[in-house]
């Protein structure tokens, strides 16, 4: 089974002299303190709160954001006590932010079990949500004013995020809004994975925009991606094809379809959404992701990690810059 950095294209030949493999040798071993470390600061006295509050932590998950910022620190003085905090406490609110995403999006499974709230109930996942967030808080706090005002302002994008998804596009454009509600949901907190790693390293301020741009950048890249993931009936995925189609999500491939204006485009999109029956909705899935509006979705992902890439040009030439490199490659490349 691959490891964490190999996942995202941290090995290999690309990173084959000897002081790149030390750097990706010290993220892996970094990744395996975080682990264990989450577990015991997310320990909770009551034993009712401390089972809710573990539960989706030790359904496991891909911990790319705790590996970004653990890479980015690279840029600084390196990997040291408070860099692993900084790496807990952002992977602390990505695990939070889980907890009220499927509450919000009524998911039945997160990472292959029972989702918090199908386990206890919405007011035990939010609630389990809210402590999360509370203890990664606390682990910003003693990392200086600049850290907590991070996670504050990246807590603050999840939540508008959330909400304007809830609330829907209005008036506004739908695919703007929507890639808007990736930014906020999923693009902010990789961009403050990235930054992070800078800012408690030591790393000249001037990398932190560079860092903060190319984390929002392809965290929107990453979402597209799983929009077309969704509709894959490749068993590999561990999904069943068309789970967001299916609880009514619209994603990407969706919305490019209600676009269209001939009548084939209009008539999957009625079926899809008000489809006959089970076998009806099924067929309609499969025909959304043999349409060409998934050609369209992979595109604009594509877009965004240019963007990304394009964002990492002010950094230094060498290991953090290609590990930046081939993380954004692999995000795209999943579906190949």
């Amino acid at each position: 089974m691959p490891t964490i950095p190999e996942t995202f294209g941290l090995r290999g030949p690309r990173f084959a002299a000897p002081a790149d493999r030390r750097v990706v040798d010290r993220i892996e071993q970094s990744l395996e303190t975080v682990e264990e470390r989450l577990l015991a600061h997310l320990h909770v006295a009551d034993s009712v709160a401390d089972a809710v509050t573990r539960y989706l932590l030790e359904a496991g998950g891909k911990r790319a954001r705790p590996l970004l910022l653990l890479l980015t620190a690279h840029l600084g003085r390196g990997i040291d006590d408070q860099v692993l905090t900084a790496a807990e406490l952002i992977e602390i609110t990505h695990v939070a932010s889980l907890y009220h995403d499927d509450v919000m999006d009524e998911a039945e499974t997160r990472r292959g079990v029972p989702s918090a709230h199908v386990a206890w109930s919405n007011s035990v996942a939010i609630l389990a949500g809210d402590l999360l967030f509370a203890r990664a808080g606390m682990l910003a706090a003693p990392l200086g004013r600049e850290v907590a005002e991070l996670q504050a302002r990246t807590f603050e994008r999840l939540c508008l995020g959330q909400l304007h998804e809830t609330l829907g596009p209005g008036d506004a454009d739908p695919v703007a809004h929507y890639l808007q509600v990736l930014a906020d949901k999923t693009g902010s907190l990789i961009a403050a994975a990235a930054e992070c790693g800078a800012l408690v390293s030591g790393a000249d301020d001037a990398h932190r925009e560079a860092l903060r741009e190319f984390g929002e950048r392809i965290g929107v890249a990453f979402q597209l991606v799983d929009d077309v993931i969704d509709l894959s009936a490749d068993p590999g995925t561990g999904k069943d094809q068309g789970n967001d189609v299916r609880a009514g999500v619209e994603t990407l491939p969706v919305l490019l379809l209600a676009r269209r204006t001939d009548d084939a485009a209009a008539a999957l999109l009625a079926r899809l959404q008000d489809p006959a029956d089970e076998t009806d909705l099924a067929a309609a899935v499969a025909e959304l992701a043999a349409h060409d509006v998934v050609d369209e979705t992979m595109a604009e992902a594509e877009r965004w990690q240019r963007e990304a890439l394009a964002a990492l040009e002010p950094l230094p030439a060498g290991t953090v810059r290609r590990g930046l490199e081939a993380f954004a490659e692999k995000v795209v490349s999943r579906t190949r």
